[in-house]
Formats: C-alpha cells, structure tokens, sequence
C-alpha cells in the first residue's frame, strides 16, 4: 500500500523528470526508495539526455565515459548549471561549484555522483580552468594569450590551444605558408608555468605570487621536431622541477596528435609574493574600501611597482 508521503515523493519525481527518456523516473523512484547507486548512472545520463538536441544525443549514446561534456557535447556553463540542479533535486545531494568545475567527462560525473550518493568524499580531480577563467588570471591578454584549457594536478599542469590560423604573426611567417614559430610554442609553455604559480598548490609556494613580478628568465635544451600550421591542437604540459623563491623551474612537452612536437629541458620563472601590510596581503588590503588616495596614508602605485622589483632583484642578486 501506498502511503500519503509515498505518493508525493512519485509525483514530485514524475513531474521533475516528464521529459526526460523512458526509464529515468522509474530509476529515480527506486533510488528514493532504496538507495539503490546502481541507479544513480542512469538517472544522470537520462538528466543529461534531457537537455540535449537530438545529433548530441546520438554523441551521448554512442560514446564513453571519456566523453567530454564541453567540448564534444558542446554543453554551455548554463545548461550544465540546469543538469546540476535538476540532479541536486532528483538525487537529494548537494553539488559543490568548485567540484562541479573538474568534472569535465562523463565518467567523472558518475563517479562523483556515486559518492555523493553514497556519502563518500568525491575523487579528488585536477582543478580544470577554460579560457575565461585564465584570461582573468594571466598577465598575458589576447592576441598573445596561447592557453584555452588549463588543467592543474599536484606538481604537473597541462593545456590545450588550438591553432586558428588567425594569429596575427602567421601573416608573415611564411608567406602563403603559415607556420607556427617555435618560439611561440616556447612561449606557450612559458604560460602555463606562470599559470602554475598563480593557481598551483605546491608545499614550496608559501603565498600568494604576484602575476605582475613574474617574468622569464632563462630556457634550455629545447628541442623542436614536428612542424605546426593552422587546424593542429598544441597539448601541452609542465611538471615542477623545483621552486625555491623567488626561482621556479619546469620541464615542458608539447604534442600534436600523439606526435611529440616541442620539448623543454628546463624554463625557469622568477616571481614573488603579493607584499604584507600589517598583517594582509596586499590582494586582502585592496578589497577593503578606502577614502586614501595616492600620496596620503600610503604609497602611490608607482611607488608600490617600483618596491615590489626591487625587492625581487635583491632576492635575485643575493
């Protein structure tokens, strides 16, 4: 026998599901019910099958799990947003944002879920970062900004950038035969350490790095053995060899089709931390609200420059 609260459940389910594919709800009644985790892939597949047009469907139900849901599902942040919350509801489980920006394929949404539903702490995942994410932490800008996907796990970092043939030096190099410059893959590479040191989370970077003390300071045993032109996705990656401050040092690969393309022996960075001022970072004293301007109670930003490059020349020079 059915009882009131039984019934309420059914109905919320059936009218948070009705257009999902066959299947979903009776999956989703049987986890409400039971707490059945074999039924948690289902429910999530048929809750992302709902928000799809039909060709992505097709992608969805003939792929794996390393299938990607940015970038072969062509998913947007808002329709993952709308998945998210609909799961939260049907699942009963709370999907933290920080944790919903790793989870870039299928598999790892199922096996994130599972835990949640289980009560389990979810696999830990590198922090993954798309383009509007980096363009907000690099010093670099477009048009010289070579860094679409960025993926960070312990001491190594990796990134994609896809090579449009629309950059602007590829119009003179060469003429009616546009070629990647190396040095510009070097430079790509050169990025992604930075990248590390802005959001990397290594026992030797004490603070908070200042983008704006970073700077190149040396790169040997580069090698470069495959040639690169417009359609050809750089794969990239950097694992730490040391950091000391106010030294870091990385070695670099780069891939294009499996094919190893361009390599680094050692990069090595200069950088420092955001200063302290009586106790905060200088990141803490600028969110606070002042009625100081430049030259009253404080340094002005010129000021401010010029002590942060001091500082580090001495480090470096000592």
């Amino acid at each position: 026998m059915t009882t009131e609260s039984e019934s309420s459940v059914e109905e919320d389910l059936k009218e948070l599901l009705k257009r999902c594919p066959p299947g979903t709800y009776e999956s989703a009644l049987l986890f409400r019910k039971n707490k059945d985790i074999n039924q948690v892939e289902k429910i999530v597949l048929g809750i992302i099958d709902r928000h799809l047009e039909p060709d992505q469907r097709q992608i969805l139900s003939d792929s794996d799990d390393s299938l990607r849901m940015y970038e072969d599902l062509g998913m947007d942040s808002l329709t993952m947003l709308e998945i998210v919350m609909l799961v939260e509801q049907t699942l009963e489980v709370s999907i933290d944002n920080e944790e919903l920006r790793d989870l870039r394929t299928i598999g790892d949404v199922k096996a994130y879920l599972n835990a949640k539903a289980m009560g389990e702490a979810p696999p830990k995942r590198s922090k993954t970062y798309r383009i509007e994410e980096i363009a907000s932490l690099m010093p670099h800008r477009e048009p010289f900004l070579f860094l679409e996907t960025v993926s960070i796990n312990e001491d190594n970092a990796s990134a994609s950038y896809k090579i449009s043939g629309n950059e602007y030096f590829l119009e003179g190099h060469f003429k009616e035969n546009p070629v990647f410059p190396a040095s510009i893959m070097i430079e790509a590479l050169g990025q992604l350490c930075v990248f590390y040191l802005l959001k990397g989370e290594s026992e030797f970077l004490t603070e908070k790095v200042d983008p704006s003390t970073i700077f190149f300071t040396s790169c040997d045993g580069v090698k470069c053995r495959r040639i690169c032109k417009p359609g050809d996705k750089l794969e990239m990656q950097v694992k730490v060899n040391r950091v000391r401050h106010p030294l870091a040092s990385f070695q670099g690969e780069i891939s294009v089709e499996g094919q190893r393309t361009a390599t680094a022996e050692e990069i090595k960075l200069a950088f420092d931390y955001f200063p302290v001022i009586d106790g905060q970072s200088e990141t803490q004293v600028s969110d606070q609200k002042s009625d100081n301007t430049n030259g009253r109670n404080g340094s002005s930003s010129d000021d401010k420059d010029a002590s942060k490059k001091n500082n580090l020349s001495s480090r470096l020079t000592n």
